[in-house]
């Protein structure tokens, strides 16, 4: 099942089940563009056999930036680069597609010190997020703009499909939180109304690129935080994102206020156990709605990955830190070589720090993939959670400079 094709409800049709889901690769310079680090990154991952690679993420906005390094596309942003990064991977013969994001409340004070949101709710994580401001009416239609000009743009230079990123608690995903979402307009209170910036985004993206270009999103089963996403709020979503005819919808979940997604923080013990942590919420949704499925986190086991597909609980399986783990992952998967891949055991000085030791280590192995270095999982996590915060204060204060 693994290695089976599989059809989007747009006609094109995945070579098989692996897609190597985002990862932030931190690898732009000032001008936020792919450069040959990239070119190397996404071909080292092409050659090794999963049918779709999506981009880490790929911001719409210059000042609400995920991470120092983050691609960016904008209406002044120059598409050569970009044509020479899809053509290089897609030459391998698999889809790639755009992650195309806006981070919000969660963009750093090296950033931003104002960054915008739905509603004035702070982040509160070490200092690192300054106070929001409310969006205007304007600024919120401006938005829905800046992603649906992204998606015209990554049709046009060469990606053969997009994601639109509405977990992990970045913008849109605030917008569906009433933890995150407090107003009173026709952006805010009933989860319709939460939706719709990106029932917005969806609808007018697809009459931009036409029925044959895939439009996936990622959403969060739930926020895991009192008052915040729920999954019956998700389910609604995700009927009318069925409505709205996308692709692919991916599951995941948390915030960075709980990084369940990433730190396994908060998750019993049977989840981690059956390894893969959103299952479950697909069985759910399935129930309710046919849209293709795809989850992320977790997996670990060729054989579980062949039961879930088996079983129809879903119909992709996304892997994100296993091709940080093996070089050569998922091809031992494919080749028949390799059932299991093994975690890093990653520890930090204090818990407050834990989620950063694993970002700092992870993309560390990015970094030295990009390289056409060999990875490193030996590297030291505290120094990890150092590497992490130098690269946004360095870059993130030489950048606008």
């Amino acid at each position: 099942m693994l290695l089976s094709n599989f059809q989007l409800p747009c006609g094109i049709q995945l070579n098989n089940r692996i897609a190597k889901a985002a990862l932030t690769e931190r690898l732009s310079k000032k001008d936020h563009l792919p450069n040959q680090r990239h070119i190397r990154l996404y071909n080292h991952w092409a050659k090794n056999g999963a049918g779709l690679l999506i981009s880490g993420n790929i911001l719409v906005d210059k000042i609400h930036l995920e991470a120092a390094g983050n691609i960016v596309i904008t209406k002044e942003t120059p598409k050569e680069s970009f044509r020479i990064w899809t053509k290089s991977v897609t030459n391998h013969g698999h889809h790639f597609w755009a992650q195309l994001n806006h981070a919000g409340r969660q963009t750093n004070i090296f950033n931003t010190l104002r960054p915008l949101a739905p509603s004035s709710v702070k982040l509160k994580k070490m200092g690192f997020f300054g106070l929001p401001k409310q969006m205007t009416d304007g600024q919120v239609q401006s938005t829905i703009d800046a992603f649906v000009h992204a998606v015209a743009f990554c049709q046009d230079v060469g990606f053969t499909g997009v994601q639109i990123h509405a977990a992990h608690g970045y913008l849109l995903s605030q917008f569906l939180s009433p933890r995150t979402n407090k107003r009173n307009d026709q952006w805010g209170g009933s989860i319709e109304n939460r939706a719709r910036i990106l029932f917005e985004i969806v609808k007018q993206s697809r009459k931009v690129v036409g029925p044959s270009f895939p439009i996936s999103v990622k959403i969060n089963s739930a926020d895991f935080q009192r008052g915040g996403f729920e999954e019956e709020d998700a389910l609604f979503v995700i009927k009318r994102l069925e409505a709205l005819d996308i692709d692919l919808l991916e599951v995941s979940g948390g915030t960075y206020e709980d990084l369940t997604f990433f730190t396994q923080k908060n998750l019993k013990a049977s989840t981690i156990k059956r390894e893969a942590y959103f299952l479950e919420f697909a069985k759910e949704v399935r129930k309710e709605s046919r849209i293709p499925l795809m989850v992320t986190g977790g997996f670990r086991t060729k054989s579980l990955c062949e039961q879930v597909l088996k079983d129809g609980a879903l119909d992709i399986i996304g892997f994100g830190r296993p091709f940080l783990l093996d070089e050569s992952f998922p091809n031992g998967f494919v080749s028949g070589s390799l059932d299991k891949i093994e975690e890093v055991n990653i520890q930090a000085m204090s818990k407050q720090i834990l989620d950063m030791a694993a970002g700092g280590f992870y993309d560390y192995q990015i970094a030295r993939l990009a390289d056409g270095l060999p990875l490193d999982l030996h590297f030291n996590s505290n120094l990890a959670a150092f590497r992490l915060i130098a690269n946004e204060l360095i870059k993130g204060v030489a950048y606008k400079m």
